[in-house]
């Protein structure tokens, strides 16, 4: 049951994505037209401390107008290395400079629509260097203890799926 692209158009593009329509033809032969996002890499990192608290944003998103519980995060920038991206990123929304980072997990948010690829790291270690020069990307920073996420995200408090999925594992890593 594999669709096959036959050819792709950029229909609108600037710096941050793309929007293309594709040819597909699917396995009984049919064509249709099919939209697609075409977006840069988006690096996330956090920090879990010695306590089992993570490190997190409250912040709104206006598209959505929903408030909620974040991971640093942004695209990667031309040349970056991704994980380069994920501490820039940290330090840059919320004051913290990780130590070494590890690659937690990679997520594709919405493979139906768009060729997204999230990648999340974490660190055990990180100094705190000052107020975040992007502060304006949240509300607050606050440490939160692993044991509460679960029923956090059950809430509605974690609405982004990459960051709910990834604060599940790292529940799951440091927690068991």
């Amino acid at each position: 049951m594999q669709w096959t692209k036959l050819n792709e158009q950029t229909v609108y593009g600037n710096r941050w994505f793309s929007v293309n329509l594709a040819d597909v033809e699917l396995p009984d032969g049919r064509h249709l037209d099919h939209f697609l996002i075409r977006m840069r890499p988006v690096a996330v990192a956090t920090v879990v401390n010695d306590a089992h608290e993570v490190l997190l944003l409250w912040r709104h998103r206006f598209i959505t107008d929903s408030w909620g519980w974040e991971l640093p995060a942004g695209v990667v920038d031309d040349g970056e290395e991704i994980a380069e991206a994920a501490a820039r990123e940290l330090e840059e929304e919320s004051g913290w400079r990780p130590g070494p980072l590890r690659h937690l997990m990679t997520v594709e948010p919405s493979n139906g629509l768009t060729d997204a690829r999230h990648h999340i790291y974490w660190t055990d270690e990180a100094t705190y260097i000052g107020h975040p020069q992007d502060d304006f990307e949240s509300d607050r920073r606050e440490w939160v203890h692993l044991k509460l996420v679960p029923d956090m995200i059950a809430r509605g408090e974690v609405p982004a799926a990459n960051m709910a999925a990834a604060l599940l594992l790292l529940h799951h890593l440091r927690l068991g």
